[in-house]
């Protein structure tokens, strides 16, 4: 965003719920103290969170596509928020609040998605951000797998709602890794990425 001074294709409401998601979820920054490297990347998280909304809605809001951002985040943080109570590990502030974020965090890029696709294009930038994202959760998968087999650790919760995360970047995972890192076109409810032939429908 910095370098090129434009937001373009980039969705704000999901910028807001991942905002949210780091905020809710790292509140113990205030009640508990585990080491300088984890207290310094929950600030760390929580402040690029709010720098990239402050670059979205003012330093650069004149490329910012409000006409195409239109997914209606209520629609995901009122459910979230009644799972949240009905579903946790401990019916306590803290622990709802982190169990909010984990399922928001599960579906906090469809306003994402969901913007590419009514717009018809996500451009390389935007492209190379999805699969970052997708990945990110990816890693998470392989590191619950790890713990689970060597040190017998297993979190439901968070385990449900990183597959259920991974699963919206399915198809979107199959394109960028075997039709290249481009520019993905949306055409006749089909995904491709630009100068390849249609390879998988939606």
């Amino acid at each position: 965003m910095w370098k090129t001074r434009s937001v373009a294709g980039i969705s704000g409401k999901s910028q807001i719920l991942f905002a949210l998601v780091f905020t809710t979820r790292y509140l113990d920054l205030f009640t508990s103290f585990v080491s300088i490297y984890n207290t310094c990347m929950k600030v760390f998280f929580i402040s690029a969170s709010y720098f990239t909304l402050f670059l979205m809605y003012h330093k650069f809001k004149a490329t910012y596509d409000s006409n195409h951002d239109t997914f209606r985040i209520e629609f995901l943080v009122v459910p979230v928020g009644g799972l949240a109570f009905l579903v946790n590990h401990e019916f306590a502030p803290l622990e709802i609040l982190w169990t909010f974020s984990i399922y928001l965090e599960s579906v906090a890029i469809l306003p994402q998605l969901f913007m590419v696709s009514k717009t018809g294009e996500a451009e390389t930038i935007t492209s190379h951000y999805l699969f970052a994202l997708g990945s990110y959760r990816g890693l998470y998968l392989l590191n619950w797998i790890y713990r689970y087999y060597f040190e017998g650790f297993f979190d439901l919760i968070a385990v449900v709602a990183g597959v259920v995360q991974t699963i919206l970047y399915c198809d979107f995972f199959y394109l960028y890794i075997t039709k290249g890192k481009g520019s993905l076109l949306f055409t006749n409810n089909e995904i491709v990425f630009k100068d390849s032939a249609p390879l998988l429908e939606v």
